[in-house]
């Protein structure tokens, strides 16, 4: 019997998919442990609660904390 193992990606491969065009330009996809994750399209709803979410965290740590919402980011597995 034959075993199957999904490929995963690394950040330097999912950023060459993208050079290469293999995203169309408006899919939203992201890479999460190695994996493609196409995101779903954001509601009304998801984007009123962001933004008042946002505010509000603002004014609570201010000169705290720098504040960003829904911006890519990478980070290191260990």
């Amino acid at each position: 019997m034959d075993t199957v193992t999904a490929k995963r990606f690394s950040i330097a491969e999912y950023h060459r998919l993208g050079e290469l065009g293999f995203f169309a330009p408006d899919e939203r996809v992201e890479l999460i442990r190695g994996e493609l994750i196409i995101k779903a399209t954001q509601s009304t709803f998801h984007s009123v609660c962001n933004s008042l979410l946002v505010e509000e965290l603002i004014l609570l740590l201010t000169r705290r904390a720098h504040i960003r919402a829904q911006e890519p980011i990478i980070l290191s597995a260990t």
